[in-house]
């Protein structure tokens, strides 16, 4: 088997297990991660209603390096997030390790005025 098939199956094993006890309520939605080769997202899901209120991507955003891209799409997620009067979040780190991009988005968003 190929061994980035085995990998991507077991982030998704990870993420689904993460998903089964992190819940985003209307007073708290969720913060999901994903991340590709070029990019990262970031989503703010209420799971109760099904629907995506708030979302960034480093697709668009003018940047140097992943990881400033990872910074600029935490604070522009804050910001947004900010003026939809949304102050607290469950992060849910999609089965990525808690370091690199991930840490950097999330520490950004943290500094934007999220809280989690």
């Amino acid at each position: 088997m190929d061994k980035n098939k085995i990998k991507t199956e077991k982030r998704v094993r990870r993420q689904r297990r993460t998903r089964s006890k992190v819940i985003g309520t209307a007073q708290r939605p969720r913060l999901t991660v994903f991340k590709s080769n070029k990019y990262i997202y970031a989503q703010i899901i209420d799971d109760e209603k099904n629907q995506t209120i708030v979302s960034a991507s480093s697709a668009k955003m003018g940047a140097n390096g992943l990881m400033e891209k990872a910074k600029k799409v935490g604070s522009e997620l804050a910001k947004v997030a900010k003026d939809k009067k949304i102050k607290e979040v469950v992060f849910d780190k999609g089965g990525y390790l808690f370091t690199g991009r991930v840490k950097a988005l999330a520490d950004s968003s943290r500094e934007g005025g999220l809280k989690f």
